[in-house]
């Protein structure tokens, strides 16, 4: 069999060992409650389908499109983020649409990297934000994460000890895995570490809308000068129901913008532009939406976290995103994230995120999705306590 260099340079995908077994266990006739892939089960909102049937039914829209982003687009992702962080932009120069953010990350790495440049990436991460570096050739340090680690004593210590010197820091709050969040002022002092440092700093915040108990998700584009040293990733995915449109953007230094926007036009013709004007509807229409859908999630939370803690498990409730980042209970910690989320499937029922997949930093926990209703999760509730009962 023949072997490629890009790809040795990946690990096993930790995720697919769990999905086997949850394929098996369902053929074999188990239940089993999938709280692991943070895929949401409601159906997008009803006036931005209605707006992608009435697009698709004009001919025009069926031919190719702009990679960078039909010019309405660009300028409701302006608008939006004029309206949520009073931060101006430039839809020509300032803006680009990609196909998710997903794949805007990973078409930025190849634009902006060369092999040998070091990249500082947190751990434990959403895997694009390491891999997708790994994948254009670049080298990774990773940073630690979690609410006991001094963040720019670390970034600091990378800095400082790091040969070549690094070139760009990746940063994702809300944080996928760790529902973790910062305020404004960490994005002060992370302009001004960036500037002093020449580094790139590439913020992702695709879970800027699902934040509870009056939190309130800031932008690194609302600090003075950011646009010098920063883009912006931002996806509809999770604000709108709309993971499967691929819809996504990034915002913010004029020369990263052109510099993906030139790979791009390399590589796609953008979206579907009937999904693109769909967008549009998505940004400009009606929020109330959101505010439901946001509701919908802190139901969720509080119902987990509360049926958690009645049974002993005191896993920290999240102020934003889509999941609650649970440490592995002390009697569980040996057998480690992996074998216990396979453990928790078998005896329990329930399907869950080993944390080791999203990094060494994370094999003391596992990420559970808010994506079944109160009834499911409820009764994802009986099998965690269930086999928490069996002990180890």
């Amino acid at each position: 069999m023949r072997e490629f260099e890009k790809i040795k340079r990946l690990p096993p995908y930790v995720f697919a060992v769990v999905n086997q077994l949850k394929m098996e266990l369902r053929h074999a006739g188990e239940d089993i409650i999938d709280l692991g892939m943070g895929n949401p089960d409601q159906p997008t909102p009803q006036h931005i389908v209605d707006k992608l049937c009435e697009a698709a039914q004009d001919g025009r829209n069926h031919r190719y499109s702009m990679s960078k982003g039909i010019p309405g687009l660009r300028k409701a992702i302006c608008g939006w983020y004029k309206r949520k962080f009073d931060v101006d932009l430039d839809p020509e120069t300032e803006a680009i649409a990609c196909i998710g953010s997903k794949e805007g990350l990973a078409h930025l790495a190849v634009a902006i990297t060369s092999p040998g440049d070091l990249i500082l990436t947190p751990n434990p991460a959403y895997p694009i934000h390491p891999y997708g570096f790994i994948i254009a050739g670049a080298d990774i340090r990773h940073v630690p994460m979690g609410p006991d680690r001094d963040y720019f004593g670390d970034i600091e210590k990378a800095v400082k000890d790091s040969w070549p010197r690094p070139k760009i820091l990746v940063v994702n709050f809300p944080s996928n895995p760790t529902a973790q969040v910062v305020d404004l002022d960490f994005y002060v002092k992370l302009v001004d570490f960036a500037r002093e440092n020449d580094l790139i700093v590439i913020s992702d915040i695709a879970y800027a809308e699902i934040t509870f108990d009056g939190y309130k998700c800031p932008s690194i584009m609302q600090v003075p000068g950011a646009k010098d040293v920063a883009v912006e990733f931002y996806s509809l995915s999770k604000t709108y129901n709309m993971p499967g449109w691929r819809m996504g953007f990034m915002v913010g230094n004029r020369d990263i913008v052109a510099a993906l926007g030139k790979i791009k036009s390399y590589l796609d013709y953008g979206t579907f532009q009937p999904l693109q004007i769909a967008a549009c509807a998505a940004l400009n229409g009606p929020q109330d939406c959101v505010d439901e859908i946001r509701a919908m999630y802190q139901s969720r939370r509080d119902v987990l976290i509360s049926g958690m803690h009645q049974m002993g498990w005191m896993a920290e409730k999240p102020k934003a995103s889509m999941f609650v980042w649970a440490e592995i209970p002390d009697e569980f910690k040996s057998m480690g994230s992996l074998e216990f989320s396979k453990r928790l499937m078998k005896e329990g029922g329930v399907s869950v995120s080993p944390g080791i997949g999203f990094g060494d930093y994370g094999d003391n926990h596992v990420r559970i999705a808010l994506i079944e209703n109160e009834h499911r999760t409820r009764q994802a509730l009986r099998g965690m306590r269930q086999f928490l009962n069996s002990g180890s």
